[in-house]
């Protein structure tokens, strides 16, 4: 079979790599979509991010799903053409951070498409994948480009989770790519009773929009726009920073009110924090980092059209036009989430 290898930046090859069958308690999948995260755009412009770099050639991919083509020894639950969304997250359930509840903290993590240990985890973007059956959840009713967004909208679910209580609450969300148009939909999902977004490209700010928030702000124009937040001590609940942008940080956190709740999705290197203010304000500043129980409810959320994720599907390509498709990706001025279908292949 073959799969979309990682070398080095800019250099993406689709390459034969072995096929296996299922061992006992794991199944076979046929992937039929996998979408473009922005990890799979750093490893591809950067050859990595931050510390973490390309030392061997790596499978890309950790957002898919896919149909049940075979099944291991004692595995149940399941039959032969199954539609499945496949978790990339397999924690090893016994280290010290497993033992203590936060199995997304593993310190043997085996998460797909990651050049963070080495030997590198090989990704999901593959003509077959065998999997551990519980990372598989059965996406009945689901087409498999929604099924395959389980895992970013996990990510969302996990950040809405870390903030607390939602019920009632005026959210800011920064930074509109996928991940911040997820965190939208979860946190109104969640109760949310206002929620303002910002941007700086007008296409992000429109599926912003499109998803729920009350108000969308570009702030490439309007670098004050949330100076009207920011009086007195500020009067917004929570901030959701998924841009991963210094500035975005700063001018959120200002707008906080007393006692706010700051949520740092956006990863891309270290930032300054304006410590006087989250001092002088009481904030709680909380990290929001992968997801694990999330997978199996963002499943379910899509299944019985509580969230609805297909308006940020915008592109599929072929899995043989991947250049085409990171190329697409990596345009925000006209891509969501682009996607590769492996049913050509």
């Amino acid at each position: 079979m073959t799969a979309l290898y990682a070398h080095a930046a800019k250099d993406l090859r689709v390459e034969a790599c072995e096929a296996a069958d299922p061992e006992p308690g794991q199944v076979r999948v046929r992937v039929s979509r996998g979408g473009i995260c922005g990890s799979d755009l750093h490893y591809f412009h950067h050859g990595g991010f931050d510390t973490v770099r390309l030392r061997e050639p790596m499978i890309l991919g950790h957002e898919v799903a896919g149909v049940v083509e075979a099944l291991g020894e004692g595995v149940e639950g399941f039959d032969l053409g199954d539609l499945v969304a496949v978790s990339p997250s397999r924690p090893c359930g016994s280290c010290g951070e497993c033992l203590r509840g936060l199995p997304n903290h593993c310190l043997n993590m085996r998460f797909y498409g990651s050049a963070m240990p080495f030997p590198h985890v090989q990704g999901a973007f593959r003509e077959v994948l065998v999997a551990e059956a519980a990372q598989c959840v059965p996406a009945h009713g689901l087409t498999p480009a929604e099924a395959a967004m389980a895992e970013p909208l996990s990510v969302a679910l996990h950040a809405v989770r870390r903030a607390g209580e939602m019920l009632g609450r005026r959210v800011l969300v920064t930074g509109c790519g996928p991940i911040g148009v997820l965190v939208i939909l979860a946190a109104r999902r969640a109760g949310a009773a206002e929620i303002i977004a910002t941007d700086i490209a007008e296409n992000g700010l429109a599926f912003a929009r499109a998803a729920g928030a009350d108000l969308a702000l570009d702030t490439s124009k309007d670098p004050e726009a949330l100076a009207p937040y920011a009086g007195g001590k500020g009067c917004l609940d929570v901030l959701f920073e998924c841009s991963g942008a210094e500035a975005a940080l700063a001018s959120g956190i200002a707008a906080l009110r007393p006692r706010g709740q700051v949520v740092q999705l956006g990863l891309s290197g270290d930032m300054r924090l304006p410590m006087m203010q989250i001092t002088a304000k009481e904030l709680s500043l909380n990290g929001s980092f992968r997801f694990h129980e999330e997978f199996a409810v963002a499943v379910e959320l899509m299944r019985k059209g509580l969230i609805d994720v297909a308006p940020l599907i915008t592109h599929s390509f072929p899995l043989g036009e991947f250049e085409a498709a990171f190329a697409t990706a990596s345009d925000r001025a006209q891509a969501m989430k682009v996607q590769l279908d492996f049913t050509s292949c």
